[in-house]
């Protein structure tokens, strides 16, 4: 299976025209090691077998030493990830949520990036990281108010060390790197993550996240899921060089993982964040994954790209790739995944539970705070607003 971007923009097709999914092509990339050159970091194929390159040495070699409890817990992070997910999701079709950011198909990237943080490093996320946010102990019911519209985020940031989910795009990446200069004043050994995606790679805030973070040498690693479309925007119509080699224009190492393989995220995240923690400065991780859904429940994706590119991704999906895995190796059994099941289903109940106890929103509440001391056309605006849900109500009364 092909991993370097064109791969998903482009995906190869057989002599009967069906996209291909057979087959290894390793896209190259420059470590923080001068000269040297390996392959994209990948720990676990597609088909579930671990390999052991000799240039992924150094990353694989963080998590040489996991346990088959460790493997079967990254695997339930997920599958439970995925459960919330998609039920979030149904809940947005059914009006109970305004809006949601589904994060299905990037599960390996966040859980194992989110599982290499410690309890001590602070992560600033987007609005995506439903998995990172799982990771760090945030209840993922306390996720939806912000998107039911009834909160600005559902949880104390100080609770977790997780920051609330930002909306601007890329500007947490500036937040992140003004925190972790923070931490490398106060002496402290803990790390900061940031999390973006590719489409905010183009933002101005994440340039000037990297030239800060690197001239003040700050304990941040920048996490990149590079899920293939930012919106409707395709890679090649961003960046004309892999995400992950715009770190050395900036003086730091960059790495490309495969976004899909939970291992590998995991290792190299530890990587990162442990040089960072001993004050050798930041880096910056491109996880090389797929948007398998919408951008968000209002995007229709069948607009701008095609159902092969879909299956041709299908195939490399991270929560079969452990399963394959974990049965090839002995390390679960049906009654492991069935078990799983029912608490996959239970957590579905309680978080529809949840939402539906969830008051409804304030209508006029977008109209508050705007102005200190009011405006004119806000006061208009609101009359206008006023009397077109009064109109409802009269219909309702016919």
């Amino acid at each position: 299976m092909t991993v370097e971007s064109t791969a998903a923009r482009k995906p190869r097709r057989s002599a009967g025209g069906k996209a291909s999914t057979t087959g290894t092509k390793r896209t190259t990339r420059t470590t923080a090691k001068k000269g040297s050159e390996t392959q994209l970091v990948q720990l676990l194929t597609p088909e579930g077998k671990r390999v052991k390159n000799a240039a992924d040495a150094e990353y694989a070699s963080y998590v040489d030493g996991i346990t088959a409890d460790e493997l079967r817990a990254l695997y339930r992070d997920m599958v439970l990830t995925r459960r919330f997910d998609a039920e979030a999701t149904s809940l947005q079709r059914q009006g109970e949520l305004g809006l949601w950011a589904s994060l299905l198909g990037q599960e390996a990237a966040q859980i194992g990036s989110g599982r290499a943080t410690r309890e001590d490093d602070y992560v600033f996320p987007t609005y995506r990281e439903h998995g990172v946010a799982w990771c760090r102990g945030v209840d993922p019911t306390n996720l939806l108010g912000m998107f039911r519209g009834v909160n600005n985020g559902g949880w104390d940031p100080n609770g977790n060390n997780f920051h609330l989910y930002t909306i601007v795009i890329g500007s947490q990446a500036l937040h992140a790197t003004g925190y972790a200069m923070g931490v490398a004043k106060d002496g402290a050994d803990s790390a900061v993550i940031a999390y973006f995606g590719d489409g905010a790679s183009s933002q101005g805030d994440v340039s000037e996240a990297f030239n800060f973070a690197a001239v003040y040498n700050a304990p941040v690693v920048f996490f990149c899921q590079n899920n293939q479309w930012a919106i409707s925007e395709s890679n090649e119509k961003q960046t004309r060089v892999p995400l992950y080699q715009r770190a050395q224009g900036f003086g730091f190492p960059g790495v490309r993982v495969d976004g899909n393989d939970v291992l590998a995220s995991l290792a190299v995240t530890r990587w990162a964040l442990e040089r960072a923690r001993r004050g050798e400065g930041p880096a910056l991780i491109e996880a090389f994954t797929y948007r398998m859904g919408a951008h968000t429940t209002s995007d229709d994706p069948s607009r701008y790209r095609h159902d092969d590119e879909r299956a041709a991704w299908e195939a490399k999906d991270p929560i079969l790739r452990l399963r394959r895995h974990l049965e090839a190796d002995g390390h679960a059994d049906e009654a492991f995944f069935g078990e799983l099941e029912a608490e996959s289903e239970a957590l579905g109940r309680r978080v529809r539970e949840a939402v539906r106890a969830m008051p409804d929103p304030d209508r006029f509440a977008v109209f508050e705070n705007v102005y200190a001391d009011g405006h004119a056309l806000v006061d208009e605006e609101r009359a206008q607003f006023a009397a077109y849900q009064a109109s409802f109500a009269d219909s309702e009364g016919v």
